[in-house]
C-alpha cells in the first residue's frame, strides 16, 4: 500500500488533534455548568422531597385535618458575627396534623448601627421536612432592623396529614423546627425595596 503524502498526513493530525481539543473543551464547559447547576438542583431536591429537613411551601392549610397530634418545639440560633439576639415566643406547641398554627420569633439588633440577616433553617428528624408546611416565614426574605431595634418574626405552618400514613413518621412524637441567623454584608437590591415579614416593636 503506497503511503500517503506528507500533507495528507499532516492535515489529518490535525483534524484529529482538533477534534479532541473540542472535546475536551466540551467535557470541561459541561463540568463547569454541572458544578453551577448542582447548588439549585439540590436545593430543588431537597424542596420537593423534604431531604436534609427541608421544609415545603404551601399557599394554603388541606381542607382536611388529620387524627394524630405533635408537638413542635422550636429552636434559634445566631451564627457568629451577627450581634442580634433571638429567640421563639413560644418554645413549643401541641398540633394536630392539618391545623394551620401561627407562632412568633423575637429579634433584636444588638449594634449601634442597621443590619441585614437571613435565616436558615431545617426540620428535624428529617424525614419530617417532607411534611412539615409553611404557608409565610421570615426566612424568605432577609431581614433588616435599624439600630437597637426588636421585631416580632411570624412563621404560619401546618403538618400535612398525608404524614400518618408513613411508616417512617408513626414512632415521631416531637417535630423541631431550627432556625439560625446569619449576617448579610450587602443586601440584595429586592431584599432593600421589599417589605419585610417581620414587625417593628415600639
Amino acid at each position: 500500500m503506497k503511503p500517503l503524502p506528507r500533507d495528507v498526513m499532516d492535515r489529518r493530525v490535525r483534524r484529529r488533534q482538533r477534534r479532541i481539543a473540542f472535546i475536551a473543551c466540551g467535557a470541561a464547559v459541561g463540568m463547569l455548568g454541572l458544578s453551577f447547576a448542582s447548588v439549585p438542583l439540590y436545593r430543588l431536591f431537597c424542596a420537593a422531597t423534604g431531604y436534609g429537613g427541608t421544609t415545603q411551601i404551601a399557599a394554603a392549610a388541606p381542607a382536611l385535618r388529620g387524627e394524630r397530634q405533635l408537638s413542635v418545639r422550636f429552636d434559634a440560633n445566631v451564627a457568629p458575627g451577627l450581634s442580634w439576639s433571638f429567640a421563639p415566643e413560644t418554645p413549643q406547641i401541641t398540633l394536630r396534623t392539618g391545623q394551620t398554627a401561627t407562632v412568633f420569633f423575637k429579634a433584636t439588633n444588638l449594634a449601634d448601627h442597621e443590619t441585614v440577616a437571613r435565616a436558615s433553617f431545617n426540620v428535624s428528624p428529617d424525614n419530617s421536612g417532607a411534611y412539615f408546611d409553611k404557608i409565610a416565614c421570615f426566612c424568605f426574605e432577609e431581614q433588616r432592623l435599624g439600630a437597637r431595634e426588636t421585631a416580632e418574626m411570624p412563621v404560619v405552618f401546618f403538618l400535612d396529614p398525608a404524614l400518618e400514613k408513613d411508616e417512617g413518621m408513626a414512632g415521631v412524637d416531637e417535630i423541631t423546627l431550627s432556625y439560625t441567623f446569619f449576617a448579610v454584608k450587602q443586601a440584595s437590591p429586592v431584599a432593600a425595596a421589599a417589605v419585610p415579614l417581620a414587625k417593628p416593636r415600639l
